[in-house]
């Protein structure tokens, strides 16, 4: 769902991505499939790494992909990199989104002109952060995204 918003609004080509609570990385791997040249999948979960690793060697994904296996904040706390698209999707119970916002965008992590989608459950209203931009519905989840 999220990609079809974003294909209007994003140039997928060659852009930097940080799949963060990567998952199984359906995200990240879309985002390669339409022109992203890289892709930094952050996970802690065994079976989530387990997953990335095999996807991307059956997709033949050497070059571009970087699977790192550390718990978001402090990899956020100590990474230098920048990034055109961040997806983040932490678990629903997640209790502190500002402070994801604030290390992500405040951090210097997301490109000037990039894009941050979170992904969490409609109970939660993020409108009132200074980066906010606009969010969709999907049932019981909610996609914000957020520019500088």
């Amino acid at each position: 769902m999220e990609n079809r918003l974003l294909s209007g609004r994003m140039d997928f080509e060659g852009a930097s991505v940080l799949d963060l609570f990567a998952g199984f990385g359906s995200l990240g791997f879309e985002a390669l499939s339409r022109g992203a040249k890289s892709v930094c999948f952050v996970d802690q979960h065994v079976d989530s790494l387990k997953a990335l690793k095999v996807t991307a060697q059956q997709l033949g994904l050497h070059d571009g992909v970087k699977i790192v296996n550390a718990d978001v904040t402090a990899f956020l706390g100590r990474s230098a990199g920048q990034f055109d698209l961040v997806f983040c999707d932490p678990p629903y119970s997640w209790l502190d989104y500002e402070l994801l916002i604030e290390k992500i965008i405040g951090g210097k992590i997301l490109a000037e002109k990039g894009l941050l989608l979170i992904e969490h459950s409609t109970h939660i209203d993020l409108k009132g952060s200074p980066y906010y931009s606009f969010h969709r519905d999907y049932g019981m989840t909610r996609v914000t995204f957020f520019q500088h």
